[in-house]
């Protein structure tokens, strides 16, 4: 389906059950677009105090689009392959509305879940990881040569950082892992840094063109 109007609340329809999102289009020409997604608890928040919405509007003025989608199913354990249904349903919809390079965002299960869903999507851009879990992302090599971004909290003991060195570790190039000093498992005590620097890595990857991924 397509959304006409700004900052638009949707549901993508799927053989699965509904999908909920809510979408900000820019004024401008899209240019790109991200899919933002959380852990599994759902919701279209994001972590550090609800960011997502913040990086959304901060984007807009770039040309880029976002999407930012709620899982279907809010369990623990997540079940990856659900959530790469949902992303991938939602990189749908950012087709229909012109999008021809998008980044995945992904928090802790949902790391895994875009990690995993960039290997079923040429358009991706770049992946970004924050707090990510490292069960699930094993595909992580297969990003390449898209360039991947891993952020995680110092102080996490809920995913600690092993878990992000762990998918740096068997990433290919492209890959940049950034430990933010003194951040738990929301991120929310470097909250003003994150932000800009996703602002930063997002632009800077959706503008600039990407190599094919590969087949390895």
């Amino acid at each position: 389906m397509a959304a006409s109007d700004p900052d638009a609340d949707i549901t993508l329809a799927s053989s699965r059950g509904p999908i909920r999102c809510r979408y900000h289009a820019p004024a401008a020409p899209l240019v790109g677009a991200t899919l933002l997604v959380g852990g599994t608890d759902g919701g279209l928040d994001g972590p550090a105090d609800a960011i997502y919405a913040d990086l959304a509007q901060r984007l807009l003025p770039q040309g880029i689009g976002t999407l930012r989608l709620d899982f279907r199913l809010h369990a623990a354990p997540g079940v990856v392959e659900e959530g790469v249904f949902d992303v991938l349903h939602g990189m749908a919809f950012l087709r229909e509305q012109g999008a021809v390079g998008v980044g995945l965002v992904g928090h802790s299960f949902g790391g895994a879940v875009v990690i995993t869903a960039a290997t079923q999507a040429p358009e991706v851009r770049t992946v970004v990881t924050l707090a990510t879990q490292s069960a699930g992302a094993q595909l992580a090599p297969r990003v390449a040569p898209r360039p991947l971004l891993l952020v995680h909290g110092s102080e996490d003991i809920r995913l600690p950082p092993a878990c992000s060195e762990y998918v740096y570790q068997i990433a290919r190039e492209p890959k940049e892992l950034i430990i933010l000093p003194g951040a738990r498992h929301s991120l929310r005590q470097r909250r003003g840094e994150l932000l800009d620097l996703l602002v930063t890595w997002l632009t800077a990857k959706l503008r600039q063109p990407q190599p094919a991924p590969g087949k390895g």
